[in-house]
């Protein structure tokens, strides 16, 4: 699972970027270079999702896996939001993480 989960991370911070680092550095370009370069960094993410995914779903079910890439997402978006985009966290975070520590206790009960 450890794997699975560092793989998630690597994959996610890849699609992060992706979906939304051109909303600072690719501003003032014209939006198909938004699109190429995002393509572009997102052929990395899959290859590190894809792998992720099948170990994944040697030990979980797949709606566990979605759980967990969940709870990756959320918590690399947080860091990315607030170092790279610079905004604030705010409590909504917060009560988002909670939402998504009962989904994955919901999933992962016996």
């Amino acid at each position: 699972m450890l794997r699975t989960i560092g793989l998630l991370v690597v994959s996610n911070v890849f699609m992060t970027f992706a979906w939304y680092a051109h909303l600072r550095d690719l501003r003032d370009k014209p939006l198909w270079i938004a699109i190429a370069v995002s393509w572009g960094i997102a052929f990395f993410e899959y290859c590190v999702q894809v792998p992720a995914n099948r170990f994944g779903a040697e030990t979980m079910s797949v709606a566990q896996l979605k759980i967990v890439q969940e709870i990756v997402t959320m918590v690399v978006f947080a860091v990315f939001a607030t170092f790279y985009l610079r905004e604030r966290l705010t409590w909504n975070y917060a009560a988002a993480a909670l939402c998504m520590a009962g989904a994955a206790f919901f999933m992962f009960r016996k």
